[in-house]
């Protein structure tokens, strides 16, 4: 016999639901994939803002860096004139008294004393010379001693020597060099 359904509509009614079922469902699944897509712009236009970001940050060290260096070069070249304007001060303040000195080497040196070689470092002055006698050379210490620019002579060495057929003593002396202005407080 012939199935006949009377109830037609129970079929017809799990038809819509299984229909509805898939439209909710694929709504659903093109929603959250809408969602995805959304979300994974997003997060694409939020990373490629960090990075542009970054980006500036580093062009920024960089150039503060590169300022900072600049700024390192400029303090030692100041640093360097700064030392060369003193050295200069100080050349152009010892000036007279260079002179001074060897005004008074001169006026302490004895007859029959000649200098070989003169040498200034810091504030020793060291001779080299030649004298007729060991007498000369002591003369020539006295004087050193008495003198108000110098102090503290020290003989180091004394050797015969013969030249022009006359015998000399060669001798070594150091001697400190003093300013009076300076030692008596600047007058």
């Amino acid at each position: 016999m012939a199935r006949i359904n009377l109830l037609p509509w129970r079929e017809e009614l799990r038809k819509e639901r299984k229909q509805r079922f898939i439209a909710f469902w694929a709504i659903t699944v093109l929603v959250g994939i809408g969602l995805i897509f959304i979300g994974d712009l997003y997060i694409s236009h939020n990373i490629s803002h960090q990075k542009s970001r970054n980006q500036y940050l580093q062009n920024e060290i960089t150039q503060l860096n590169q300022r900072i260096s600049e700024i390192k070069d400029l303090r030692t070249k100041k640093e360097q004139l700064l030392e060369r304007m003193q050295v200069i001060q100080n050349l152009q303040g010892n000036r007279p008294v260079i002179v001074r000195i060897f005004d008074q080497v001169a006026h302490v040196v004895p007859e029959g004393v000649y200098f070989k070689q003169i040498t200034l470092e810091g504030d020793r002055l060291s001779l080299v010379g030649v004298a007729e006698s060991n007498n000369r050379i002591s003369a020539l210490m006295r004087n050193f001693d008495n003198s108000e620019w110098f102090a503290e002579p020290n003989l180091t060495a004394v050797r015969k020597v013969a030249a022009n057929s006359q015998r000399w003593n060669e001798f070594d002396l150091t001697v400190k060099q003093i300013n009076p202005t300076q030692a008596k407080g600047g007058l």
